[in-house]
This record gives C-alpha cells, sequence and structure tokens, in this order.
C-alpha cells in the first residue's frame, strides 16, 4: 500500500464503494494523499476472497484435465487422525456436512511430498522402490530422509529467498552481486544447520558489519529498505519490510502515511485503531542505523556498505518532501523514540535495533506468521489470506472480535495451535514441516468426486494443486531426462547444475534462453513482481517448441531415453516412462496407445524416434508441471 506523490484522489474511489468519508479536501494531509487503499478499495477488500476462487478454478481446470483415475469422497469421521491438525480439519468438515477426500495414493503422495520439500520430482528407481514397498511406515520414512536431504536446503534457501526478497538490484538499492550472494550463503547456512526460524528473523534485523562479508550477510535485508527521499522514508521503508515479512503486518505500510481510521475500517479491526504516531515509534527502532558506501576503486569492497549503528539519534518530525506525507511537529513534539506496538516495550539500551530484535523474538504475531505462511507453502492456501494480512486483533478464539466483525483464520483455534506448536519446537523448521507432511490433512488426495464449490475451499477437503516454480520445472526436465545444465553465477567458484540452487530467480544470467524459459513461467523478481501461477499460451508454447526441453528429450542425448530404448519389451518401456516423468504408471488406456505407438516403429531408429515423442508427450501433459 505503497505512497507516491500528493494528488488528491480519495473521494471518487469512496463514492463507488459507499464509505463515508467528510472533509475529504481539507484532511488530505492528515489522513494521507493518494492512498492506494482508498483509490482501489475492492483490490484489498477481495484479496481474501480472490485467492480462493483463483485456486477454485486453478482445481477445477486441473482436475478436468488430469488422466481418469479412481476417485471417490469419504466420511471424514472414517480417516485417521495422526495430530491435531487432523482434529481441526475433520471436526470442521463434519460440522459443515462436507465429504472428504480419500487418502493420496502412494504415486500421488510421492510426487507431492518431492516436490514440497526438496523442489524436485523423484528419479524413476526411488519412484519404483517406494511404489513396491510395502511398509506401513515408508512415507514416515521417506519424510525424514527428505527433511534433511541437501535438496532440502536448496528448496527452502530458495523460499527464504523469496521471503526475504535477496536479489542483486532492488528498486531503490543495489547490493551488488557480492551482497546477494554473501546474503544467499547466510542462508543456505542457516537452512542446513535447522537455525530456529526465531533466530533468522533475529540476526536479520539486528545484522552489521559489510554487506558483501559472509558473516554480515543478513545485513542485506534491511539494505533492501533503503528509500530515496528523507532518511525517515528509508527507516519507515525498513519498518515496513520488517513487520510485513516476520510479523505477516503489511497494513504498516498505511500506517506510517496516515491513521488507520477512515482508511482500514473494513480491513483490519486493529488497525482502523491504529495511529501514525504509533507507527512512526516502531519506525524510530531503525532511526540510529546507518551505512558508509566503500568508493575506492581499488578496493575489494568498491560499492559495498558498512552497516553499523549510532549511539544518539532519534525520529525527526521534520519532513516536507519524500513518498510520504510530511512529518511534522505534534505541539512541541519534534522528534520520536522507540516504542513497540502491542507490548508497549521502550529499548532499555541505546542499542535501539538490537532491543527491536528482542521485542520481535518475543511478539507471538512471529509463530503466527511463521505457521501461516508454511501452512500455504503445504496446502497451497493459507489459514488467513493474504499472508500480509494478519489482523491481531481478530486472531485469538478466546477473546473473539465483537460483531460484525470475525475471526479471522479460517481454523482459528487450528491456526493458534499451529503458533503454539512452533514456539514449543523453538522455531524448527524441519519439525513442523514433518508435523504438516505426517498429517492426514496434508496426505489427502487432490481428486474429488462429489460436489464442489468455491465455499468448500476454506475447509480443505481435499488437497489444492499447484503449478510448479519456473525453477521445479527445469529440475522436472532434468530429472526425467538426465541431462542436466551448467550455470556460471558471478562471484561463485563452482557452477550450478540445478535451478533450485540459483541465488535469485532473474538467474542464470550465463544463459539467457533459459533464464527466459523459466521467467515464462511468472518467477518474479522479489521486489517489484511477485511469484505467480497464472497460466498462458507463451507457457504451453515454450514446453512444446522450447530447445530447453525438446533438446533434452532426445535418446541421443539423454541417458534416461537411452536406458528406456535398451528396454526391449515395449510395456515395460513404457512403465520406466511414465515413472521417469509423471511418478505413476500408466492407466490402461495410456498404456495402449503408448505400446501401439512404439509397435509402429519398423526399426531401431524408428523407435527411438517414438521413445522421444513419447518423453515430449509425457513432459506436455498438464500434471507434468504440477504438484497434486
Amino acid at each position: 500500500m505503497s505512497h507516491r506523490g500528493y494528488a488528491s484522489r480519495l473521494a471518487a474511489a469512496l463514492a463507488a464503494t459507499g464509505i463515508i468519508f467528510l472533509a475529504v479536501a481539507q484532511d488530505a494531509a492528515l489522513f494521507g494523499v493518494n492512498c492506494s487503499f482508498q483509490t482501489d478499495p475492492v483490490e484489498f477488500l477481495q484479496r481474501e476472497s480472490r485467492s480462493r476462487s483463483d485456486l477454485f478454478e486453478r482445481t477445477r481446470k486441473f482436475s478436468g484435465l488430469r488422466s481418469a483415475a479412481q476417485a471417490r469422497t469419504v466420511a471424514p469421521s472414517s480417516l485417521p487422525r495422526a495430530s491435531f491438525i487432523d482434529t481441526h480439519i475433520f471436526d470442521r468438515l463434519q460440522q459443515a456436512g462436507v465429504e472428504s477426500a480419500p487418502l493420496a495414493s502412494d504415486s500421488e503422495f510421492l510426487r507431492r511430498i518431492y516436490l514440497d520439500l526438496t523442489g524436485r520430482i523423484p528419479p524413476a528407481a526411488e519412484a519404483r522402490a517406494f511404489l513396491e514397498d510395502s511398509s506401513t511406515e515408508k512415507r514416515r520414512a521417506l519424510i525424514d530422509r527428505l527433511l534433511y536431504s541437501a535438496e532440502f536446503s536448496d528448496r527452502w534457501t530458495m523460499w527464504l529467498g523469496d521471503l526475504l526478497g535477496n536479489t542483486q538490484q532492488a528498486a531503490n538499492f543495489n547490493r551488488q552481486f557480492q551482497g546477494r550472494n554473501s546474503m544467499h550463503q547466510w542462508m543456505r547456512t542457516v537452512i542446513a544447520q535447522n537455525k530456529p526460524l526465531r533466530d533468522i528473523a533475529y540476526e536479520a534485523v539486528v545484522a552489521r558489519g559489510n554487506n558483501y562479508d559472509d558473516e554480515a550477510g543478513p545485513a542485506n535485508f534491511l539494505l533492501g529498505g533503503v528509500s530515496n527521499g528523507p532518511i525517515q522514508d528509508t527507516y519507515d521503508l525498513m519498518m515496513v519490510k520488517t513487520v510485513g515479512t516476520f510479523l505477516g503486518m503489511g497494513q504498516y505500510d498505511c500506517i506510517v502515511c496516515h491513521d488507520g481510521r477512515r482508511h482500514l475500517d473494513q480491513l483490519s479491526l486493529w488497525g482502523k485503531t491504529a495511529l501514525r504516531i504509533d507507527a512512526y515509534r516502531m519506525s524510530a527502532f531503525f532511526s540510529r542505523l546507518r551505512r558508509i558506501g566503500n568508493n575506492d576503486p581499488q578496493s575489494p569492497y568498491l560499492n559495498s556498505n558498512h552497516v553499523y549503528d549510532l549511539t544518539t539519534g532519534a525520529y525527526d518530525l521534520n519532513t516536507n518532501f519524500g513518498n510520504r506525507p510530511n512529518r511534522t511537529a505534534i505541539g512541541t513534539l519534534r522528534s520520536l523514540t522507540p516504542e513497540y506496538h502491542f507490548s508497549k516495550n521502550v529499548p532499555a539500551n541505546n542499542d535501539w535495533r538490537g532491543q527491536f530484535g528482542d521485542f520481535l523474538a518475543a511478539d507471538p504475531m512471529l509463530a503466527r506468521n511463521f505457521a501461516n505462511r508454511i501452512w500455504k507453502e503445504m496446502f497451497n492456501l493459507a489459514l488467513i489470506e493474504p499472508v500480509d494480512g494478519l489482523d491481531p486483533a481478530r486472531l485469538d478464539p478466546k477473546n473473539p472480535p465483537p460483531a460484525p466483525w470475525t475471526l479471522q483464520a479460517t481454523h482459528p483455534e487450528l491456526f493458534e495451535e499451529l503458533a503454539q506448536a512452533l514456539h514449543n519446537s523453538n522455531y524448527n523448521l524441519r519439525e513442523f514441516l514433518r508435523l504438516i507432511a505426517e498429517s492426514t490433512a496434508y496426505q489427502l488426495s487432490s481428486r474429488y468426486d462429489g460436489p464442489w464449490d468455491v465455499n468448500h475451499v476454506p475447509l480443505f477437503a481435499r488437497h489444492y494443486p499447484r503449478r510448479l516454480m519456473g525453477e521445479e520445472i527445469h529440475d522436472a526436465i532434468q530429472t526425467a531426462t538426465g541431462v542436466k545444465g551448467r550455470y556460471t553465477v558471478q562471484g561463485w567458484v563452482d557452477s550450478v547444475e540445478w535451478a533450485m540452487q540459483l541465488p535469485e530467480p532473474v538467474e542464470p544470467r550465463s544463459n539467457g534462453a533459459v533464464a527466459t524459459f523459466m521467467n515464462t513461467f511468472l518467477r518474479g523478481n522479489r521486489d517489484t513482481q511477485v511469484r505467480r501461477q497464472s497460466g498462458s499460451i507463451q507457457q504451453q508454447l515454450a514446453l512444446m517448441n522450447d530447445a530447453f526441453l525438446y533438446n533434452r528429450a532426445r535418446v541421443a542425448t539423454s541417458p534416461v531415453l537411452l536406458a528406456v530404448s535398451r528396454v526391449t519389451d515395449n510395456n515395460a518401456a513404457v512403465d520406466e516412462l511414465f515413472l521417469t516423468h509423471l511418478t505413476r504408471l500408466p492407466s490402461e488406456y495410456e498404456r495402449a496407445k503408448a505400446v501401439e505407438h512404439l509397435k509402429k516403429a519398423a526399426n531401431a531408429a524408428a523407435r527411438n524416434t517414438a521413445i522421444e515423442d513419447l518423453s515430449w508427450a509425457l513432459m506436455n501433459k498438464v500434471e507434468f508441471i504440477f504438484s497434486y
């Protein structure tokens, strides 16, 4: 909800929504001008419903395009309950009178858990071994193995990089490739070491040092909050990035411009009473942060920034330009010292930023935010949408909000228990993911043979499919064909084989064609463009025609297809192709068509071509680019 310029455009937008807003003209400076919420309130008020409707449409279209498979619904009471997650989900389904999808098949679960925990599809040999394993504990064993795999670190470093916005060039600040790389190395280290999420957040907020140095890698997070304008714009943006990322409270981007009253009345119960001066006081925690740039052309630290803090200073109310409305004295009050929002804690020493880190680490919103974000990564829909729209006045089921407000989470008690579980585990990412992955609710099938409408979406009666990220599609093609890339990253000694190992979505710059292929799947740039799951004709054309896929689906270049070509039994060859590409065996219809295609080959060369045709066709099936 950024605010740019000072043109007053509030009245028309509000009139269209029926919101009463008095004295707009004379009070524009007080209430915030060019407010993006007031300019287009529907955009914000419909974010939750739009996320559900988009998911509903994606699920409906995907289900219609998938190959036929056994589908049915079952009574929620018939499903095993592995934890409190299942108790809340299935009790809610029973209360609503809605049937549940059955448990996912082994092949469905195998592909899903591989993609969700590692960002890759399983190799055919591992798929066959898992499907043939009769152990009742094989799912638990697989979850445990993947949680501690190197590929897990790749995938969740990518997640953390998206969350923290690690990119070389942001809108207002260039970290340089050295800064981006040092932040990436720090993120990969903390994920591999299983550092508590609370500690990761703390380090990102309090880090000091030269942003090129690996030990100061987290300092690059706040540098992404540098703003063009008066220094208070930077303090505000650093605060907004921090509370949005770690507390899920994006409303602060509004409140640093104006009081919540008459702006957030329909959006947030907490926000509608929040005051701009309180947001100033939150920003004041960053008012002693300073950075010194290195301009020595002979230094290896050229264009770096050394991040440090003063022991004096405050948030001054003395601006008359910039990206936010003027900050002016309030009576005799001309500067502000910090105060943390809910707790009203104030710094006990001169290290204001360090004190902010302490208050953040103790804030219950931290666990709620991470629990909500991680749930969305695994279920593809958060318990509260959007994830940066948490309303702290509407979360506690023991203290519900006054009518007509309602509790914000779709499952309020579950939401609070998840946050408590994360807190009790010392913010352990792997153990929290294990809790989710081992739940029956997570392991439900995405197939649903019963009445289904958009009102069922918040109930989680089925697993929701998602289109793979561009990096996942890249790596799935490499796994299916066995043909790996080799990309250089500026500042790295070792080359990169897997897209999930790249430091940011605009890479690999060393291979523009591959980057363009992945960008077709809307990877975003971690700054002005977010990742999206929208489909497009360009994506379909890329899968059909792009050299990245086409040149890998060849027996002459693919060790996987070469091995399949040596399997003389056509049925066995088709099985191997389906396991390799889709992590399942073919249906009877698919087998008949594929075997028929292979039988038409008059010689070895023609059979190789037929195998290439099948590989290309399987990578163009809709389920190849989906986790379901």
